[in-house]
This record gives structure tokens, sequence and C-alpha cells, in this order.
């Protein structure tokens, strides 16, 4: 990772409470050195979707596969860190969905053979391709979110109550699978079923994620004291079964290695994950 210059601004923009269960916030960079910056998204977990203003951004898979965004793709969900890089003279403004809110928005994910896909694709109109337009013609980043909040409530469907009830599971001891099919009188098959349909990921991806959360954030915790890291703690901690289990987690989700992740957090400031 290189240092960034004072030209490149960024920020989270917070929506209204009216939308606050749909987007977790919308995330603002923009790049006017003369330089082009590449920065790694952590992953999330999160369906994003991207507008990018002046020159193409680019994006950078695991497997370096490079994807141009010309005006605006939609990722997700993020399972792995990539790479993205802003050309002089670009920015780009990215929506964060919410569990479900994807689907709610769209009534469907990108196909899962796709990394990212041009939103009109999702729909029966080029209505993003027209918004993309409208937002051209903004110069304010926070106009802009207002822009969009503005546009979607339309699309916006009722949350379905199965993945309501998925949505707000919050008992981390139990099979929420298992206790919603009894709940609801459904085959655990189905639930299975509507949770993928519905949030992109099974409950088994998600629990995983968190758990390295977990792990990120004390190891966030301890630096941020200047205390050595003790990685046997952390695995008892967050239930990991050996330090393979934990390295194998950093690698999948990041590409590093524990000791990797541990030189970069000193190296640079680390902006934590959603």
């Amino acid at each position: 990772m290189q240092d960034l210059p004072s030209e490149y601004h960024e920020c989270k923009i917070t929506v209204p409470e009216e939308f606050e269960n749909i987007f977790t916030h919308f995330y603002f960079a923009e790049n006017i050195s003369p330089n082009p910056v590449t920065k790694t998204l952590l992953p999330t977990y999160q369906t994003i979707l991207l507008f990018c203003f002046g020159e193409k951004a680019m994006m950078t898979t695991r497997e370096n596969i490079n994807l141009h965004v010309d005006q605006c793709m939609v990722f997700g969900p993020v399972r792995q860190a990539f790479d993205y890089t802003l050309p002089s003279k670009t920015s780009i403004l990215v929506a964060n969905f919410k569990q479900d809110a994807f689907f709610r928005f769209f009534g469907k994910f990108p196909p899962e053979n796709k990394s990212a896909v041009h939103p009109d694709q999702l729909l029966k109109e080029n209505c993003f391709t027209d918004l993309w337009h409208q937002l051209a013609d903004i110069s304010s980043p926070q106009d802009r979110v207002h822009h969009i909040l503005d546009f979607c409530r339309p699309y916006l469907q009722a949350q379905d109550p199965t993945g309501l009830l998925l949505s707000h599971f919050g008992n981390n001891q139990l099979n929420p699978i298992k206790v919603i099919a009894e709940q609801t009188q459904q085959t655990e098959r189905n639930i299975q079923r509507k949770q993928k349909e519905q949030f992109g990921y099974s409950v088994k991806e998600i629990n995983r994620y968190y758990r390295f959360l977990k792990a990120i954030k004390i190891i966030e915790e301890e630096t941020g004291k200047q205390n050595k890291i003790q990685w046997f703690y952390i695995i008892e901690q967050c239930g990991y079964y050996d330090q393979s289990q934990l390295i194998h987690d950093f690698k999948h989700f990041l590409h590093i290695s524990p000791a990797q992740y541990l030189k970069f957090q000193q190296a640079i400031c680390n902006p934590g994950i959603e």
C-alpha cells in the first residue's frame, strides 16, 4: 500500500433513519492528485453499488482480473479483499447495501459466475445509466446521496417475513435456520434457500466472516495499545480450532498471513472494517 497524497479525499456519508435498514452508509473518494491512487477494499459481505465520475476506475480481483468501471457497477457480496485504482481527477460514490436490502431493491442478486455487472442488467430498464447522468450534474457528494435515496424509493419492496426473521436473529448460540424453520413451519432447506436468495450468502459463510472480523478487531485494539499480539488468545476468543485455521481465514479473506497483516497494520493507518 502506498501513502495517500493530500489531494486524495475520502469520507463516509450517513443515511437518514428512513434508510438505515437499507444502507449502512455511502462512501465517497476523490483523487485530485496528478497520479493514480490504489487502495484495498477489505471484505464486508455487503453488496455495493459503485458510481464512477471522471476516468475509468479499475478493480483488480484475487485472480488478477482487471475490471474497468466507466459509469456504475454492482459488486458483491464482497467476500474477499480486492484492490481498486482511481486515476487522476476521478471520484467514486459507493452505496453499501445492508443484509437483504439489495434483494429488496432488485429482486435478485448478480449471477454467481460474475464478479461484477452493470445494474441496468438486473432491471428491465436502463434507469441506472440515466441516474448516472443525473448524478454527474450534481457536484456535492451529499446531494448525490440524497438524489439516489429519492430515486430508490419506488423500487424498494417490503421485507419478506422470513428475511425479517433472519436479519433480526440475534442469538448466535442457536442455528437460525433450524429455529426459524420450526417457528414458521417450513423446511430447513427452504429457509436455507431463502437465506442464500435474499442475502447472497449462507449462514455458514457469514458466521465464518464474523469470527474473522472479531479477530481483526482484537488485533486493531491490541496494536492501538502498542501491545504484542497474543495469537493463541485470539484463537481462543474467536473460537478457532488452532492456529492453522486462523491462518487459513487470513489467506481466504485477505490473501495474506496474520504476520503479514500485522506488518500492514503497523505501516499505515487502518480504516477498519464495517
